[in-house]
């Protein structure tokens, strides 16, 4: 978040482009500041929630290596004597030695995307204890609180508005700081050899090296955070649909239905009750299928007739998503989908999603994303250290410190103006957030300047970032 420095006896003069990229840069980072640092924090706490919970749900997680190891199907129905009249909905077998198999069930009170998750030894097929686990990656309690802090502060479907405005804005700030680095740089070699750098010279250069270091990452997380948003997600995926970049959906062989994620589709098999007895035959069946992944989910059909889904889970290096259904009669494998097959960009916004949540490399991705969110927060403390050091005042009056001079827009090219008008009003229509903010902020600062315009003349002291 860039600002002005102190006026001196003969400054250089400010392109006007450049008080274009300066006034946009500063009072945007003023505003979404809190937004991006709230984010950074909350983002930082859920990238180390692995180690966190392992720790925190060791009882649940873990249970003594033994030398045999009980049936899905006998771990299955201790789950169940644990939870009687429950509705099973999926086994996760141990995918290691000393974890604990996973038996989820759908539950009355539980939210959206919840499941009971009984956890049992494999060896002993002894219940350890139950939790609510939350999303397809199975998140525990403590990681999903963090998961909804950074995404929607804990307030729900209006609170995503905080963090889909954070990731409209960071883009634009991140790229704005880097047109002004390049400028000010440019400035500060041909000052060099004339004046020593001031203290607060030495903050816009430490502010524009850490944004600098941090850009790449940045504009990742605005990305890929957009991709979860409300209303940008939602173009989003309208437009990877349109452009056959969306994620393929499981079929079913001799049925147009969708299997999706719950296993959905009707099988050629004579409709039956699905036994859960079946449990370790459809995992059989699925790794002959070539299901080798050490994690993985067995999804029981939701109607009779319909066929069983085993998917892999794992969103390490090299991603294992593939995903079969299965003849719950027969073992035949009705249907599939290969991570191979993917569109690549069905790839890419793969990869993006889960390296945004830190689990695509293992301890690597969290240590970047850690560096990261440490970066994002020094950028904005640092943004505001130097907006407090020309914080309002009474001599000052009440303002953001030395405002950048409106009107920089008149003396830019026209050619310049015209194509930032339409470039933000495309990004406007596709985020709306950012649209809606952008205008808003247009409008009061409008407000502001014909309100005051005629009490004060305007100040023509040039900037320097």
């Amino acid at each position: 978040m860039a600002t002005q420095t102190e006026p001196t006896t003969s400054p250089p003069r400010a392109s006007a482009w450049r008080g274009l990229f300066l006034r946009l840069h500063f009072y945007a980072g003023v505003l979404v500041g809190p937004f991006v640092l709230i984010a950074a924090l909350t983002g930082v706490l859920y990238a180390a929630t692995p180690q966190m919970e392992s720790w925190v749900y060791s009882d649940q997680l873990r249970a003594p290596v033994g030398l045999n190891q009980a049936s899905l199907a006998d771990q299955v129905k201790a789950a169940q004597a644990a939870h009687p009249g429950a509705d099973l909905v999926a086994v996760r077998p141990a995918p290691e030695p000393g974890d604990t198999t996973r038996v989820l069930f759908a539950e009355e009170g539980l939210g959206e995307s919840e499941r009971r998750a009984v956890f049992v030894d494999p060896a002993t097929a002894q219940v350890r204890g139950d939790l609510v686990a939350y999303g397809s990656s199975g998140a525990l309690p403590l990681r999903t609180t963090l998961d909804q802090l950074h995404r929607n502060l804990l307030l729900g479907e209006p609170g995503r508005l905080y963090s889909e405005l954070a990731a409209s804005w960071l883009w634009v700030v991140a790229l704005g700081g880097l047109v002004l680095w390049v400028s000010r740089r440019r400035t500060r070699r041909a000052e060099k050899a004339e004046k020593a750098e001031s203290p607060r010279g030495k903050s816009v250069r430490r502010h524009g090296s850490v944004g600098l270091w941090v850009l790449l990452g940045a504009l990742f997380l605005s990305a890929t955070g957009l991709t979860w948003s409300t209303y940008a997600g939602e173009n989003v995926s309208s437009l990877r649909e349109s452009l056959g970049w969306a994620t393929p959906a499981l079929k079913v062989t001799g049925t147009d239905e969708h299997a999706g994620h719950s296993g959905h589709g009707e099988a050629p098999s004579a409709p039956a009750p699905a036994r859960p007895e079946s449990v370790d035959a459809m995992l059989a069946s699925a790794r002959a299928a070539g299901i080798d992944a050490a994690s993985v989910e067995i999804g029981l059909p939701t109607k009779p007739g319909a066929p069983w889904q085993v998917a892999e889970v794992e969103r390490g290096w090299p991603t294992q998503v593939d995903t079969v259904a299965v003849d719950g009669t027969t073992g035949q494998i009705l249907g599939e989908v290969r991570f191979d097959d993917y569109p690549l960009m069905a790839k890419f916004a793969r990869w993006g999603i889960d390296a945004h949540m830190g689990v695509l490399f293992g301890w690597p991705n969290q240590i970047a994303l850690l560096l990261l969110g440490a970066g994002l927060v020094t950028l904005v403390v640092l943004g505001y250290r130097m907006w407090w050091r020309r914080r309002p005042t009474r001599a000052t009056g009440l303002t953001f410190g030395r405002p950048i001079p409106r009107g920089q827009w008149r003396k830019a090219p026209p050619a310049l103006v015209v194509g930032l008008v339409v470039l933000a009003a495309a990004i406007g229509w596709f985020v709306p957030l950012f649209g809606i903010s952008l205008l808003a902020f247009l409008v009061i600062d409008l407000l502001l300047g014909l309100r005051s315009g005629r009490r004060s003349k305007p100040d023509t002291t040039d900037v320097t970032v």
